[in-house]
């Protein structure tokens, strides 16, 4: 079984952390070439004026040796301290010279034969080996104190940059989420004559896009509520006519045909006013499970209502509009009808109420984008505006809809509304959005806890 590599942070895959780690690098990089550059040049300079020095003394103890006469000081024959590699140099011949410590310090010896043995001189070295450790001290420091400023530079540069690549990507998710007023109005993007870097052109053409998009859809917003406002006049003389047409088959399709497109128009009209944000929410308080019953008797199939953890007077209630979430209830459970298979089964569990039949389960075009327009799969019949509705109401009410396919087969509509939390615990029980002190509607809980009504 191979082993899972562990996940570096996620930070470390930032722009500004990458930046950050490619400044240093780079900095420290530039810095050590350049003390050893530095270093190695100094080093030799000094090395090189130390020999001379050396070797010049050499020659005057050589000239001083041969003609009898005393030595210079530092200078001698056979040394205490002469290094063997340079005493066996001398002695073969041949001069030469070598940095060394003597007597605990420093010292540049030169040295060179002398009838079979070492004339050698030293001088003092300590101050030129203190020189080039101050210098490697100064190069090390300096080196430090440029990095630390580069790389605080840098990630002021850096920082500017993301921050701005980080507006542009919240823009660009408000605009995902529907909010298609929303720009980055970038300070670059101002001024057309400014030169423009890579992160305002990104943010001019997402401003750009926005607009585009806010203009087509507001220009597809009119026409759909256009089209739906003019087809109100002739449906409604339609309607009418319908209705004085003797009785008869072709009478009824007439009819019927007729009251689809009244649904069809008012479907439109709704969803108009979803998209243009100019609902007006009407919140009160409601006891849900009596809600939930009225819309189930009021849509006329058999649907099976379940309440969860029912207990006498202890009905959860929610703050809500009554007739938006009517609506919602209604389109959740005619789609159960019409597109799954029976049992269809409401749940109502707390402030959730869970829509669930047991056919084939939502489309996966629908889990993934949630609902569109004038599309539906299967043979059921529908122009996918139920849905869309449902969806465009839950929103505006506040709740969550959520759309999911059971894992035993069938779809699931979850709707999460707000639970209404009473912090008065004087206030009478009858103030609700029902108007009766109580639960309206229905029949009252089993004594299993669970109302059921077909």
């Amino acid at each position: 079984m191979r082993r899972r590599r562990p996940r570096a942070p996620t930070w470390t895959a930032t722009l500004t952390w990458k930046a950050a780690v490619f400044i240093t690098v780079m900095c420290c990089a530039l810095a050590a070439l350049l003390g050893v550059l530095v270093h190695t040049a100094v080093t030799r300079e000094t090395v090189s004026e130390a020999r001379d020095k050396a070797l010049a003394r050499l020659a005057d103890a050589t000239r001083a040796y041969e003609a009898g006469e005393v030595l210079p000081p530092d200078s001698g024959i056979d040394p205490a301290g002469l290094p063997t590699s340079l005493r066996d140099l001398a002695v073969s011949g041949r001069r030469g010279t070598v940095v060394a410590d003597a007597h605990g310090r420093a010292a540049m010896w030169a040295a060179g034969p002398a009838d079979g043995r070492a004339l050698a001189t030293e001088i003092d070295y300590s101050m030129s080996a203190h020189t080039i450790d101050r210098l490697d001290r100064a190069i090390v420091g300096s080196s430090l104190l440029a990095i630390a400023v580069t790389l605080l530079i840098g990630a002021f540069a850096v920082s500017r940059v993301t921050r701005r690549l980080h507006q542009t990507a919240r823009v660009a998710r408000r605009i995902s989420a529907g909010d298609l007023d929303a720009r980055v109005d970038d300070p670059c993007t101002a001024n057309p004559w400014r030169p423009q870097d890579e992160v305002a052109i990104v943010a001019g053409a997402l401003d750009t896009m926005a607009s585009t998009l806010q203009r087509k859809l507001l220009a597809e917003q009119r026409f759909t509520a256009d089209v739906a406002h003019e087809l109100r006049t002739p449906l409604t003389g339609l309607s009418a006519a319908a209705e004085l047409l003797p009785s008869g088959r072709p009478a009824e399709l007439v009819r019927d045909r007729v009251r689809t497109m009244r649904a069809l128009t008012e479907d439109l009209l709704e969803i108009s006013r979803l998209d243009a944000r100019t609902e007006e929410v009407d919140l009160a308080v409601h006891e849900l499970a009596p809600l939930a019953e009225r819309v189930v008797r009021a849509s006329g199939t058999e649907t099976e209502i379940r309440v969860v953890g029912a207990e006498a007077g202890s009905g959860v209630r929610v703050e809500t509009d009554r007739r938006r979430l009517e609506r919602v209830l209604g389109n959740l459970i005619a789609n159960a009808h019409k597109h799954g298979r029976p049992p269809v089964v409401l749940t109502v569990d707390g402030p959730v109420v869970t829509v669930r039949d047991h056919g084939p389960g939502f489309p996966d075009y629908l889990l993934t984008g949630g609902p569109q327009r004038f599309r539906t799969e299967g043979g059921g019949k529908g122009h996918g505006l139920g849905l869309t509705i449902a969806v465009g109401q839950s929103a505006v009410i506040g709740a969550e809809l959520v759309l999911v396919n059971a894992e035993d087969g069938g779809a699931e509509a979850r709707l999460t509304l707000p639970e209404y939390v009473q912090f008065d615990e004087d206030e009478p029980a009858g103030r609700n959005g029902d108007g009766n002190g109580g639960r309206a509607g229905g029949d009252g809980p089993t004594s299993d806890g669970q109302a059921e009504a077909t």
